[in-house]
């Protein structure tokens, strides 16, 4: 399955969460829930990974936590705020680049409409 393949269940999916959810929750309930989801499609799904940061011969195991890695082809960034921000967008393009993982959904959940809320970034840019 492509990555694209990929990133559009996981649209659909996030759609449903929101759709039953609507927004203002914590991250956590959507993350839960979006799992849940996922799993029921079958996919292969890995939440709160730790991705180290490796600096010449120094490795930091605490460096950052991927929120869901899908099929090892798609990492989601999952936010409830009332903005995304160039932070956001550049924490994930942070995970991309050392994860070696070209495609990345940030999905912001608290918006009125979820379409509003979700950014793909390839490769590291918008």
């Amino acid at each position: 399955m492509s990555e694209n393949e990929i990133a559009k269940i996981v649209f659909n999916a996030g759609l449903k969460v929101h759709k039953v959810l609507g927004p203002g929750l914590l991250e956590s309930a959507y993350e839960a829930c979006l799992d849940y989801e996922l799993r029921k499609q079958n996919l292969n799904v890995d939440r709160q990974i730790i991705l180290p940061l490796i600096y010449e011969d120094l490795k930091l195991d605490s460096g950052f936590r991927i929120d869901l890695k899908i099929e090892n082809k798609l990492i989601v960034e999952l936010k409830s705020v009332e903005e995304l921000s160039d932070l956001h967008r550049a924490q994930i393009i942070t995970y991309l680049k050392l994860s070696g993982i070209k495609l990345g959904l940030l999905i912001n959940f608290n918006t009125v409409l979820f379409k509003d809320g979700i950014k793909r970034i390839i490769n590291g840019t918008l």
